[in-house]
């Protein structure tokens, strides 16, 4: 079965580039796992995600989406996001999924 993870920013080009890297480190493990990112505003379009991760810079919206949404919600770590480190990101996703 593939996760489907979701990133989401302010416009969706930021987490572009850590999908990137994610998806080159689930690669890299094996993970099969759809990863994509999407603006905060086209959430709503998308269904059957397993998880939303918020960029730092929307964080502001994470109470609502948490309780708008019967899947894990998470602030990806700021020094992970700044850094663009897919792999930490990417377990992280994969820690709270295999936890459900």
């Amino acid at each position: 079965m593939a996760y489907n993870i979701m990133l989401a920013c302010m416009g969706g080009f930021s987490t572009s580039m850590l999908v990137k890297k994610m998806k080159e480190a689930a690669a890299a493990q094996g993970v099969d796992a759809n990863i994509n990112a999407v603006s905060e505003t086209e959430l709503d379009q998308y269904d059957d995600l397993d998880i939303i991760m918020l960029g730092p810079q929307v964080e502001y919206i994470y109470e609502s989406l948490k309780k708008e949404y019967d899947i894990p919600v998470v602030v990806i770590d700021s020094l992970d996001y700044g850094t663009m480190n897919g792999e930490k990101v990417l377990k992280a996703a994969l820690a709270i999924l295999e936890s459900k």
